[in-house]
């Protein structure tokens, strides 16, 4: 018996029964379905997040203080105040090929008050390159200049989120904000950047670097300077060989200002970043994925069963197949199909049914004005699709066997 036969048999079969093969397929199509759309959240979660990172800047170094090991135990980056803005002022200095600019940030936060509002907010000291290294964009008025550090000027930038929530509907440039008891001219507001995994970017102040460390964080290290949070360097390309360079250079660097044995710092790039990112979304989008397989499990369960039953229903029909010359391959290939088919056709429909469901999640408000990203990748499509036409097979060998050893004497007298 040719292929194509065997397959138009089968679907003759199952057309017999229809609502039980529907019901044979609902374990498949649900297990195929929620496989690719929890696949396509973990995916999509996944390229948020590195999207997220690649706004903060291109080609970025960050610098924070504290070493991933001291002495044999692990500590957590930026455990202890160890980086100053002389020390980003020696990186620059350097003249390093790989560098093309330099931006140190020293953080505080606190309540803010403007025209009967307020909110707290992320304020973040800042010198002029930091427009540059971050990416920052100006939509009214100006960055902070070279004039507001050397003058320790009391002026601030707004992100989106802050500008928003201090003066809803009006224009915030010219205006006055209190900070901690300090009033500070606005004179510029940033375009937004958006919220996503690693937070909002848009809910900040941006104030001169030597503004907030006089007035708001005075923290000082063991050595008297005073202290940044993190220090932002861009490389002036992305490859690995220019990264790999200036992580050897500015750790060199940081080692003889600093005159420690063991580093008091961290460096690390946005690849890094992106790549332990990756992981933790990695894993999660296998756990996802490994959840919703036991569904095809329970559904090749399912069509083992079903098909056990359509062997003893049709165990006349397999004794007069083999009275007239039907071979045991013959019923074997027969029973084999169709379980094939089932599991097929029940994946064809669950990745239907995930693509539409992916499609109807896409965009889903999760608060804090994040939505949900679903990305359906063609790997969850074919992966899906090959496990669902392989537990056919497996789950469908039992019954065939059982088939094709039917002694057609005996099958032939079944009642």
């Amino acid at each position: 018996m040719s292929l194509t036969e065997s397959i138009r048999i089968s679907l003759g079969a199952l057309g017999a029964n229809k609502m039980r093969s529907i019901l044979t397929m609902l374990g498949v199509i649900i297990g195929v379905g929620a496989v690719i759309a929890l696949m396509s959240i973990g995916t999509g979660v996944q390229r948020m997040v590195t999207d997220q990172i690649k706004s903060m800047g291109s080609n970025l170094l960050f610098i924070t203080p504290g070493s991933q090991s001291q002495g044999g135990v692990r500590t957590q980056a930026g455990s202890a105040p160890t980086l100053t803005d002389e020390d980003a002022q020696a990186i620059m200095q350097a003249a390093l090929p790989q560098i093309a600019a330099v931006a140190p940030e020293a953080q505080s936060g606190g309540q803010v008050v403007a025209s009967g509002q307020n909110t707290f907010s992320r304020i973040s000291g800042v010198t002029p390159q930091y427009e540059q290294v971050r990416n920052f964009k100006v939509a009214e008025g100006e960055f902070i200049s070279q004039a507001n550090i050397e003058s320790r000027s009391l002026v601030a930038v707004l992100g989106a989120t802050t500008a928003q929530n201090l003066f809803p509907g009006g224009d915030p440039v010219g205006q006055t904000v209190r900070v901690n008891q300090l009033n500070l001219r606005v004179i510029g507001v940033l375009e937004s950047k958006g919220s996503g995994a690693l937070g909002n970017q848009d809910d900040v102040i941006l104030a001169p670097l030597t503004m907030v460390q006089g007035r708001l964080n005075r923290a000082r290290t063991a050595r008297g300077g005073q202290t940044v949070n993190t220090i932002y360097v861009q490389l002036v390309d992305e490859s690995p060989e220019t990264s790999a360079a200036a992580v050897q250079a500015i750790g060199d660097l940081l080692r003889e200002r600093h005159r420690v044995a063991q580093d008091d710092f961290t460096i690390r790039s946005q690849q890094d970043l992106i790549s332990s990112l990756n992981q933790i979304t990695g894993m999660m989008t296998l756990f996802l994925g490994s959840i919703a397989g036991i569904s095809l499990l329970v559904g090749g369960i399912g069509i083992m069963n079903i098909m056990l039953v359509s062997v003893t229903e049709r165990t006349r029909e397999i004794g007069i197949r083999k009275a007239i010359g039907a071979k045991r391959r013959d019923i074997l290939m027969q029973f084999l199909i169709e379980a094939t088919v089932v599991s097929v056709l029940g994946g064809a429909l669950g990745i239907l049914i995930g693509g539409g469901g992916s499609r109807l999640l896409n965009g889903l408000p999760m608060g804090n004005g994040q939505t949900l990203t679903t990305v359906v990748s063609p790997d969850a499509i074919i992966m899906s699709f090959t496990v669902s036409a392989l537990i056919g097979l497996f789950f469908g060998v039992y019954p065939a066997v059982k088939a094709s050893r039917l002694n057609p004497i005996e099958a032939l007298r079944y009642e």
